[in-house]
């Protein structure tokens, strides 16, 4: 029997398991400027299912998660398959929210670009006199648009979001995110690992309660810093796909379509970064 994926994202393959269940597939594509890579970043798809499984596990104590099982022997017959062994999990199936959350810990990325020229960020105001990968005095929540494939994420204010999602809601899941964040930084920089920033998304589950889902704390949605050798001021070295963004960047690619083919080179800094990250934070390798 063949089984079509009913959602194909960025990196993600989606199957209908049955019973409000989803099989979600994590591959080796990567994406940078929301534009999908030729050339796949190998097992960056285990190191994206296992590091969110750790943090779903980790988090069970704040929040509930759509993770259910990643034992492919708990799939149904047909999805038991190798290529799913590693790279996959079991999920609940959820009323996706339509709003991207983010949780900046430091001034870095979009945020420090819209800080330099304006002072602000998402329309709320921000300290005076930061410098670039300056910690925040407390973590910042921000809200974007979730955008199809193939366009790009559009930052929102806090407002706008609860007349996206509902007031009630993104409160919840503010307070949700913040605390999470809270948690899994603590734990990350006992590792040697700064987490900068991250992205989550929620759904709504047939409670209407907000859910942790997709993906949790990887280097395709964080910026991840090596804790020895932060230094406030400049950009950081990081554990996560902005090396690729800056060798596109390089070249005048960034965003181009169709994007180009990656070198060899590329591809295996790449993957030892992501590598890299993954080790740190759960002590174990990559297979």
């Amino acid at each position: 029997m063949i089984i079509n994926s009913v959602y194909s994202g960025k990196v993600r393959e989606l199957y209908d398991a049955g019973d409000g269940r989803l099989i979600m597939l994590a591959t080796d594509r990567i994406s940078a400027f929301d534009v999908i890579m030729p050339t796949p970043i190998p097992k960056k798809g285990i190191v994206l299912n296992k590091l969110s499984e750790f943090w779903f596990n980790f988090t069970r104590d704040i929040a509930k998660n759509h993770l259910i099982s990643t034992r492919i022997s708990d799939y149904p017959l047909e999805l038991q398959k190798p290529e799913f062994q590693n790279r996959s999990m079991m999920v609940q199936k959820l009323n996706m929210v339509m709003v991207e959350c983010t949780v900046n810990g430091y001034l870095t990325g979009s945020c420090y670009k819209s800080y330099a020229k304006t002072g602000s960020f998402c329309d709320l105001a921000l300290p005076p006199g930061m410098i670039e990968s300056q910690q925040f005095p407390e973590p910042l929540f921000f809200t974007s648009t979730k955008a199809e494939v193939g366009k790009h994420d559009v930052y929102i204010s806090f407002r706008q979001a609860q007349q996206i999602a509902g007031a009630g809601i993104m409160e919840k899941i503010r307070d949700i995110s913040l605390k999470v964040y809270a948690k899994c930084a603590d734990y990350a920089l006992s590792r040697g690992i700064i987490i900068a920033d991250t992205k989550f998304e929620f759904g709504i589950d047939s409670d209407g309660e907000p859910v942790l889902a997709d993906e949790m704390i990887t280097p395709d949605s964080s910026r991840f810093w090596p804790a020895a050798e932060y230094v406030c001021g400049v950009p950081q070295k990081g554990f996560d796909k902005q090396y690729l963004r800056d060798w596109l960047t390089g070249l005048g690619l960034a965003g181009a379509v169709p994007p180009p083919q990656l070198p060899q080179e590329v591809c295996g800094k790449t993957a030892q970064k992501y590598y890299g990250v993954y080790t740190a934070i759960t002590g174990e390798g990559i297979q």
